[in-house]
């Protein structure tokens, strides 16, 4: 059961007005590692969880609901960024370049569609998809995606601080980072506990018996130069501590040259003069067609 509080978690007040930037904000709201994304992805990996200690769930669903007071904050500062355009504004465009410039970055589904409000959608107008979401019922795997997800939703909004000089935005959005640095720890410190519980590699329950072990910590070098050899990952101990890398410079096909059969005629595949087409020759093709022509 979710309770919504009238204020909002943090400051959301423009300076000025700035519909293009309104445009730019979209981004964090409704794009692939927006808030909407996080929200929708903890928020399902809480519901469906099952882990028998019950702090993973409450976590999960502690954060996915601060995600919702995220969503709120961003859209109620693409609001009143867009407040007094795009009427007044094209009132005065005829007779200032600069804000006839302003109006024609402006996303005009921010006016035509919404009524001078947020969209559930990216900076380019793409809506926004549940596709973004992960949430697989391995928590290992999806910490990983949380932590993926906090990485470039924060790199994502330090890039939109840089791209405004507005008082008000830039401190919506330094709280915003502040955060993101608070979530990336936490999926950090959560994926360190679960590998201290179990196998590094998702999922652990599979017998490692069953992998081609032979190639299971082979750094296979697959272009020109030996560059990637210095890396970590192509020498000493395996990150999951069961092996040691072994880097190969020149990795050999291990398989078959894949040669597939001729399609059957009904399929009306490419066929050489000469070739045998299995399944069907042509006495069978005409007899199978008797009737079927066109009149």
């Amino acid at each position: 059961m979710f309770f919504h509080t009238k204020e909002l978690q943090y400051n959301a007040k423009p300076s000025n007005p700035d519909p293009v930037y309104a445009k730019k904000l979209q981004e964090i709201l409704g794009g692939q590692f927006g808030e909407m994304s996080v929200m929708m992805q903890y928020l399902f990996q809480g519901w469906n969880c099952r882990a028998a200690d019950d702090k993973y769930k409450d976590m999960i669903l502690d954060i996915g609901t601060e995600e919702i007071a995220h969503v709120e904050m961003i859209a109620t500062m693409i609001a009143q960024l867009l407040d007094g355009a795009p009427a007044r504004v094209q009132d005065e465009a005829a007779k200032d370049p600069t804000v006839e410039a302003v109006l024609g970055g402006m996303n005009p589904q921010h006016a035509i569609v919404a009524g001078l409000g947020a969209k559930p959608e990216d900076s380019v107008g793409y809506p926004w998809t549940a596709r973004y979401t992960i949430s697989s019922g391995n928590l290992l795997a999806d910490f990983r995606a949380n932590l993926n997800a906090e990485s470039q939703g924060r790199l994502q909004v330090v890039r939109l601080y840089e791209m405004t000089t507005d008082p008000g935005v830039r401190d919506m959005l330094s709280f915003l980072i502040a955060r993101d640095t608070m979530h990336q720890n936490q999926w950090m410190a959560a994926i360190e506990e679960l590998e201290q519980n179990q196998k590094a590699i998702v999922p652990s329950t599979f017998p490692q018996a069953l992998e081609k072990q032979e190639v299971s910590y082979s750094f296979m070098n697959f272009s020109d130069g030996e560059e990637s050899s210095k890396g970590r990952w192509a020498s000493g101990p395996s990150m999951d501590g069961q092996a040691n890398f072994e880097y190969v410079a020149k990795p050999e096909a291990m398989g078959q040259v894949p040669k597939l059969n001729p399609s059957p005629a009904y399929m009306h595949g490419t066929t050489l003069p000469g070739q045998i087409v299995p399944g069907m020759n042509q006495a069978n093709y005409e007899d199978n067609h008797k009737g079927n022509e066109l009149h």
